[in-house]
């Protein structure tokens, strides 16, 4: 081996710690810089929900290579869950969340196991519609999730340590970094999931379904696992949701909320592992931005996706990374 080939190995490594050490950084230091550029505590908070459902459908869009138009079914039960327990039971963070998430990855499991038996657009078309049942359930159980008017009378409650009370209830940023460590936890078991035998299996049914088959993968249980692992993310997303508003709605249940997160999902680059995060940055704060001068909003947001899907075919990450490599 020469020594070119030596001394250019550690540069090859360099470039994702990089990225990463730049992506946390941002990430940490956000309340500091968001009001400079007009943005506020809130909305970095809102940045990380939806970057974190994104990156959760990305499990099974991007990693597995299965199209679900359905993924706001979970992100709104996590909500409910969470509104729920804060609303009817007993007033305890914790507690919301881990209820959220636990609705809404049952309803994952179930309507996964209904639904593996079709493949393509059929899979595609059912999670729309058990989407869909989701929404109107939670429109039409008036006395239950308050109906069109949503799930209201609860806040988040301050997080009791024991040597230490941290009120997230009233303090916006303590809020953030409350977000920030649950994202932080998400993201380093995505990471370790998608290097685990059961990550790589995934990525295989992607490339080519027929011929993991072929090798004695259960293509069909593989991506029920990974619906699953995709709707527990997302329900994640969706209970931080609900503690962000103090709020639980049907819109959030509704197919326009899964059509947004498949597009901040494809507009970072599904293929990369932090593009929903970007997409979700970017889907966010022009949805904040633009809806604050006009309510065409989304049309602006269309005409930019269909810019970005033309130009940027594999998304602003895949873009921004192979004009890093070319340098």
């Amino acid at each position: 081996m020469s020594a070119t080939t030596i001394s250019a190995a550690p540069s090859r490594t360099a470039k994702p710690k990089l990225h990463l050490l730049i992506i946390w950084a941002a990430l940490l230091t956000a309340p500091a810089w968001m009001g400079y550029i007009g943005g506020y505590d809130a909305l970095a908070s809102r940045i990380l929900v939806f970057g974190l459902a994104a990156m959760g459908l990305n499990l099974l869009l991007g990693f597995t290579g299965v199209m679900s138009f359905g993924h706001a079914a979970y992100f709104g039960l996590g909500a409910y869950g969470a509104g729920f327990v804060l609303r009817y039971w007993v007033h305890s963070t914790p507690l919301a969340i881990l209820c959220g998430i636990l609705l809404g990855t049952v309803a994952g499991v179930v309507f996964g196991a209904l639904m593996m038996r079709r493949t393509g657009m059929y899979f595609a078309m059912l999670t729309i519609a058990f989407g869909q049942i989701c929404y109107y359930v939670a429109y039409s159980w008036n006395s239950v999730t308050g109906g069109y008017d949503g799930l209201r009378g609860f806040q988040r409650a301050p997080l009791d340590l024991g040597f230490t009370v941290l009120n997230i209830r009233d303090n916006g940023v303590l809020f953030y970094y409350f977000v920030l460590a649950i994202f932080a936890v998400c993201t380093a078991l995505m990471g370790l999931l998608l290097r685990s035998p059961l990550g790589r299996t995934m990525i295989a049914i992607r490339e080519n379904p027929r011929r993991a088959r072929f090798l004695g993968i259960n293509v069909e249980r593989h991506i029920l696992i990974s619906f699953a692992i995709s709707t527990f993310f997302t329900s994640v997303a969706g209970a931080l949701y609900a503690l962000l508003n103090n709020f639980a709605d049907p819109t959030s249940l509704y197919y326009v909320i899964s059509g947004n997160i498949v597009i901040m999902a494809v507009m970072g680059g599904m293929l990369n592992f932090w593009g929903p995060l970007l997409g979700a940055a970017i889907f966010v704060t022009l949805q904040d931005y633009i809806s604050s001068m006009t309510v065409n909003w989304m049309s602006w947001i269309g005409i930019i996706f269909v810019a970005i899907v033309l130009f940027f075919p594999s998304g602003v990450l895949g873009f921004l990374r192979r004009r890093s490599a070319s340098k």
